[in-house]
Formats: structure tokens, sequence, C-alpha cells
């Protein structure tokens, strides 16, 4: 018998969907699973609890952001005019 190739990350996506989509899935999964630098402590220990949610587990801050990052683009804009 043959053993079967491996998805490497591609979690439930198999052969379904087509490459450019699955690219574009795995690179989201890896933005979303990352850690990222805290806007209070400046760690690098914040992870996403849910859509939208961010938890520094040094600090204990939590914040709203973009879906797969912390800040989004428009976020920095609105950031930059606050100023």
């Amino acid at each position: 018998m043959s053993s079967k190739p491996k998805n490497a990350g591609m979690g439930s996506m198999k052969a379904k969907y087509g490459a450019p989509l699955r690219s574009r899935y795995v690179r989201i999964l890896q933005m979303a699973k990352r850690a990222y630098q805290c806007p209070k402590c400046g760690k690098l220990r914040v992870k996403r609890v849910s859509v939208g949610i961010w938890f520094c587990s040094k600090c204990g801050y939590k914040f709203a952001g973009g879906a797969y990052q912390p800040t989004t683009e428009m976020g920095r804009v609105a950031q930059q005019m606050k100023k």
C-alpha cells in the first residue's frame, strides 16, 4: 500500500478549492497564529483570542484589532491622523 501525501498546514482544505485559495488560507492561518508585539508593554506575547480580539499574556491587556492581525492599515492611518 502506498502512503497518502501530506498536505502540510492545509488543515481541512485537502485537494479542494484550488492552489491559490489554499495558499492564501495557509498564509492567513500563519498570520493569525503567530505572536505579535503588545502595544502596551512591548513584549511579543499578543495572541488572537477570537476574530478581532487580541490578548497579551504578559500584561493582561485585551484589545480589538483586525481579524487576522492586531493592527490594520486603516487603524494605522487613524492613529496617524489622531496625532
